[in-house]
């Protein structure tokens, strides 16, 4: 099969590249530098240069494919509403090729605004602001073959630089690792290497449902993480405000906990790296 990948080069991209063509897939990825470029042919991908802006570039680059991963999003949260609505034109744009084909598109979007101890079947809330599952929904009522890979929230292994290096790095810049109120509400979680099997292995079982869990481990309370990031960095750990994270907040205080059984049914997924909390509780997690 051969697959187009955006954000090839990223956290969750680059792995899930490395993943097919590990699986004897052919990859072109979606990259924005030539520095990027060098280290994804490297590894026997095809290079496509271009942004998520370049709509033409993506429409070219699904039309020539067999299948779409799309897991391309700028996480500069600064301009999240711009960065949502460049996500969705993306994904149009990708539909549309795709459109009059049987050929997939999976979409990558997160847990937040779902219901605690969410399952594949839960619906997102309309209201986020993020529009990933919805334009993956709107091209699929087009007739397009399209589902959404939602991911725990954090997305772990060594070189992480999703939400985990975002809560050490608030917890360096004031002195304690810090949680909300009891610490109770629960994030997932899910080593990198894990995650990226549960797209080829959508794609490889025909992409049959509108939604799969790339979730491993299903709920650990934010106290633990919070627990270990201070033990690992040598700092007090205690309740703190909302407003102690400012931008963080509404992640900090999340309930994103998630069933994956769906998922792991379907698939016959079965994660075997390290789970959140040991995977976290090493040195080599937080160089100094």
């Amino acid at each position: 099969m051969h697959v187009f990948v955006t954000g090839a080069t990223g956290w969750v991209g680059s792995a899930v590249v490395e993943d097919l063509i590990r699986s004897g897939h052919k990859v072109s990825g979606l990259v924005r530098s030539a520095g990027k470029a060098s280290a994804l042919a490297a590894i026997g991908a095809k290079v496509v240069e271009g942004s998520l802006d370049d709509l033409d570039i993506l429409r070219a680059a699904a039309s020539a494919a067999d299948a779409v991963i799309h897991t391309a999003f700028n996480h500069d949260f600064s301009r999240f509403l711009e960065n949502a609505a460049q996500d969705e034109r993306a994904i149009q744009a990708l539909g549309g090729a795709l459109k009059g084909s049987d050929r997939p598109l999976l979409v990558t979007s997160g847990l937040l605004g779902l219901p605690r101890g969410a399952t594949e079947a839960d619906l997102p809330n309309p209201a986020s602001p993020r529009k990933s599952e919805a334009a993956a929904r709107a091209v699929a009522e087009q007739g397009v073959r399209a589902a959404t890979v939602r991911l725990a929230p954090s997305v772990h292994g060594v070189g992480d630089h999703g939400f985990i290096p975002i809560v050490a790095g608030l917890a360096r810049e004031k002195g304690v690792s810090a949680y909300v109120d009891d610490g109770l509400n629960c994030w997932s979680g899910v080593h990198r290497l894990d995650a990226a099997q549960v797209y080829r292995m959508a794609l490889e079982a025909g992409v049959t449902e509108s939604v799969y869990h790339a979730v491993a481990v299903e709920a650990v309370p934010f106290r633990e993480i919070a627990e270990v990031i201070g033990r690992q960095l040598g700092l007090p750990v205690e309740p703190r405000p909302r407003e102690h994270f400012g931008w963080f907040a509404n992640f900090a205080a999340a309930n994103m906990a998630a069933s994956s059984a769906r998922t792991r049914s379907l698939l016959g997924w079965q994660p075997s790296g390290p789970g959140l909390i040991a995977d976290l509780d090493r040195p080599a997690y937080f160089p100094r």
